[in-house]
């Protein structure tokens, strides 16, 4: 295949794989924490733009808004506002190795969830299919079968607002 055979979607893909994974070699290997929310910023806009070519512009709305708008800036703010707090405690190198082990458990178990599947049999797709994003959003709020998880969801978001404020507050 030569550059003249190469569709717009190869080439959108090319540029959206090299930015996420520019962007995640940026975070990763920037000792600069502000810069690395940038890169963050930069690796996650990378992953809407895959969104848009898979056809699903909802997620890409959402990977924008949550994801970059609300959680890219919330880190940011983190890292801008605890910059202060250079007294760690020790305890935090000590439990390091538990760290690595949960990391690497965790790796391993997303792994089997990934090659499992080439292995044995492959579900079949689900036969409903969501057409539009309208539909999406009625299928989400509709007494059917997404109320209670979007409900679930709306209350821990919540609880962890309240929990970030609880923990932010000045002692008095």
């Amino acid at each position: 295949m030569t550059f003249n055979e190469l569709s717009w979607e190869a080439l959108a893909f090319g540029a959206f794989t090299i930015l996420t994974l520019g962007g995640a070699l940026g975070v990763v290997f920037n000792r600069n924490l502000v810069r690395g929310a940038v890169w963050l910023v930069v690796s996650l806009f990378g992953v809407a733009g895959f969104f848009v070519l898979l056809s699903a512009p909802f997620l890409a709305a959402v990977q924008v808004l949550v994801y970059i708008g609300a959680i890219g800036i919330l880190f940011t703010f983190a890292v801008m506002l605890t910059r202060s707090m250079t007294n760690l405690s020790e305890r935090f190198n000590k439990q390091a190795w538990l760290s690595a082990l949960a990391a690497v458990t965790l790796f391993l178990l997303i792994l089997l969830a990934v090659i499992a599947p080439i292995f044995g049999e492959i579900a079949a797709p689900s036969s409903e299919v969501v057409a539009t994003t309208e539909d999406l959003g009625v299928a989400l709020v509709s007494g059917d079968k997404f109320v209670l998880p979007f409900e679930v969801a709306s209350l821990l978001l919540t609880a962890a607002m309240i929990g970030a404020i609880v923990i932010a507050r000045e002692e008095d």
